[in-house]
């Protein structure tokens, strides 16, 4: 890495000249890092630290560092000592809700234990009994023990342990730089980016626009999920990704209709996923004011233990599923919480100083009365309490703790909750080494799409540290050390001073635009929550998409207000968010297109489809909720698009066939013989 300056009409900008940038500093993009330098380390590369750095725009921000729930699971293959497992299993677990690359799931599975020791070798507090054995348990739509989990803040303690490595390394960190733009040359499979023009917040203030480029030959993507494009979320607050300048890129995404969806408290984002639900707390709504209480899941259940027993259940089939509405399951409750909230606009709490409340004529709760896969569970667990509070207690006190840290008190106050958008199965497309369609363009980490429709609990964290195992191995090995000359070429020249032309002019159009920033965001959050999240219609996609475009061109030719360069950050977040928010809507809609049902972690609604509830009614009709079925056929393709520059179309979609899962038997002497030859590397 060393360090040149670059005259842009007259002005001289800062530039950072490495072999690989990574853009992103979460449990991902550290893990990358560190296994960059390892594997040149071990290359015999001289100062392997000195040839890359990682970009963030918010060293301690992030889903990494602040997000979490009873006890954050990470998902590995099996290491309970009586439980056997094998590679090929796992990837067929991972594929098994379709539109999911057989490959990836196949390289996920086999470096899962490599990135599960190396945590554990950081200092990641995971548990393990006295033999050494990390006993597993089972997650949602896992059929293994392949979980496991170091507490509430497991992501947290794993960014902040490779963090530590890293810098223990000497591996260089900028923080507080904003991605404004992408610099690329070339043209369909040459293309490839060549320098990333940031925004430096801590020096963008009055004229100046804290302008820094970064020049490399590789890059990795890591900058986590589109979180702040719903309004309501729990993504911690800030946690924005960097979709919109990577679609501007010409990066190819795939898989973005599909998202987590689930309920999670809203003072503090945090799934109550896992034992807060397994405790069986009361569930109850009020109106705006926190008066007029009301025991709204009676409209929903027969009785209390089918109502208490799908709370228990709630814990781990967290998701939203539609498969699991009728007939009174688990996700009745989401859609229960949904029609308290957004339909009839009163809030929602649970209550650990209290077990559920039934109907008139109605038993008490009694755990000896709930389904026996619940009651097996809380005697198993010693949760046999008279209160929830009491049996969060005992399960897991620091799923207590992680709220009193951040204000909530359960042990005094109800905590509120919503349907929140949660984590995004969808991202951009990758080859088994995660190289995305642009060559030397890495994407790991919750940007890489390669988890299909579903997911078992916590894969996403075992994804992100295979996928950087894999991305630091393929440039190590594949693209070596080299780092770039220092003068640039004269076309990525002219795309940088037109990426700064651009900042120029959204800094000017700001003095005289209406819409600030935060108006722009709010009307795309409103947009997606209502049209783009766990409830869908067709026509609510076409109305969405068509009022996102209008938007995305209104926000391109007027500006957003801002009165400095101080503001500029944010005002360049917002147009790519909306850029973000204009592809997922135009995928929804081809889904449709295409007649999806549903799926996943969302509903497509339809006349024509299976009553939910007859409590659960539309509010534009008034009829009853009815939803369309999974077309399963549509598991074995996957849905893609691509930036094509166009005023008002914007994206090309296309149909790609799910890569299966290698079946590949060939001879240790073979397998070597590939190895030293480099043949490995060939994609």
């Amino acid at each position: 890495m060393h360090e040149t300056t670059l005259n842009i009409d007259g002005a001289s900008i800062p530039v950072t000249v490495a072999n690989t940038v990574i853009v992103g500093a979460g449990a991902a993009g550290m893990n990358c890092a560190v296994r960059l330098v390892e594997f040149w380390r071990a290359a015999g590369v001289e100062n392997p630290e000195e040839r890359l750095v990682v970009v963030t725009g918010g060293l301690a921000l992030g889903a990494s560092r602040m997000s979490g729930s009873d006890k954050q699971t990470y998902y590995k293959m099996g290491t309970s000592p009586r439980v056997p497992d094998t590679a090929e299993d796992f990837a067929k677990t991972l594929t098994a809700f379709g539109c999911c690359h057989g490959d990836t799931a196949l390289a996920e599975a086999i470096a899962s234990l490599r990135g599960f020791y190396h945590l554990v070798e950081v200092g990641v507090p995971f548990p393990h009994d006295p033999w050494g054995a990390f006993i597993g348990y089972k997650t949602d739509h896992d059929p293994y023990e392949r979980a496991t989990s170091a507490g509430p803040k497991t992501s947290r303690f794993m960014s902040e342990a490779l963090e530590a490595k890293a810098r223990r390394l000497g591996i260089p960190i900028v923080d507080r730089h904003v991605v404004a733009d992408f610099v690329t040359e070339g043209a369909g499979a040459d293309r490839r980016i060549t320098a990333l023009v940031c925004i430096d917040t801590a020096k963008a203030s009055g004229d100046d626009m804290g302008v820094r480029v970064f020049a490399a030959a590789n890059w990795v993507l890591a900058a986590g999920g589109p979180g702040e494009i719903y309004a309501t979320t729990v993504y911690p607050p800030g946690q924005v990704g960097i979709h919109g300048a990577a679609l501007a890129a010409g990066l190819e995404a795939c898989n973005v209709t599909e998202s987590q969806y689930g309920l999670a408290s809203t003072k503090f984002r945090w799934n109550v996923s896992g034992t807060y639900m397994q405790a069986v707390p009361r569930i109850f709504s009020t109106d705006s004011a926190g008066g007029d209480e009301r025991e709204f899941l009676t409209e929903y259940f027969d009785d209390m233990p089918t109502m208490a027993t799908n709370i228990f259940l709630k814990g781990y089939q967290w998701p939203f599923d539609a498969q699991r509405i009728v007939d009174q399951q688990s996700s009745l409750v989401d859609m229960a919480v949904h029609q308290e909230t957004v339909v009839r606009g009163r809030r929602v709490w649970m209550d650990f100083l209290a077990n559920p409340v039934g109907a008139e004529g109605w038993d008490d709760f009694r755990i000896s009365a709930l389904g026996e896969e619940a009651r097996e569970y809380l005697e198993k667990t010693g949760a046999l309490q008279d209160l929830p509070i009491e049996r969060l207690r005992a399960m897991n006190p620091p799923a207590i703790e992680i709220y009193a840290e951040n204000g909530i008190d359960l042990t005094a106050e109800g905590l509120e909750i919503a349907v929140c958008a949660q984590h995004h199965n969808g991202g951009f497309a990758v080859n088994k080494w995660w190289e995305s369609n642009l060559t030397h363009t890495f994407v790991i980490g919750e940007m890489a799409g390669t988890h299909g429709v579903k997911r078992p609990g916590g894969s996403a964290l075992n994804a992100g540290q295979a996928g950087g195992i894999r991305a630091a191995q393929y440039i190590a090995n594949a693209y070596g050390s080299d780092t770039p000359a220092q003068d640039a070429s004269p076309d990525t020249k002219e795309g940088i001073r037109q990426a700064v032309a651009s900042l120029e002019e959204i800094l000017a159009k700001g003095l005289s635009a209406d819409v600030t920033p935060a108006e722009a965001l709010a009307e795309i959050r409103r947009r997606m929550t209502r049209y783009g999240a766990h409830l869908r219609s067709r026509s609510g996609a076409a109305k969405a998409l068509a009022a996102a475009v209008k938007q995305y061109a209104r926000l391109v030719d007027e500006g957003l207000k801002v009165s400095s360069a101080g503001e500029l950050a944010g005002a360049v977040m917002t147009i790519q968010q909306c850029l973000t928010h204009v592809a997922m809507l135009k995928a929804v809609l081809a889904m449709f297109e295409r007649g999806v049902g549903s799926r996943g972690s969302h509903c497509i609604l339809d006349d024509k489809g299976i009553e939910m509830h007859p409590a659960l009614v539309e509010p534009e009709t008034g009829k009853p909720y009815r939803f369309l079925e999974e077309n399963e056929d549509l598991r074995n393709t996957v849905l893609t698009l691509v930036h094509n520059g166009a005023a008002e179309d914007l994206f090309d979609v296309r149909d790609v066939p799910v890569r299966p899962i290698p079946d590949r038997d060939v001879a240790f002497e073979v397998a070597w013989g590939e190895f030293r030859e480099g043949k490995v590397y060939e994609v």
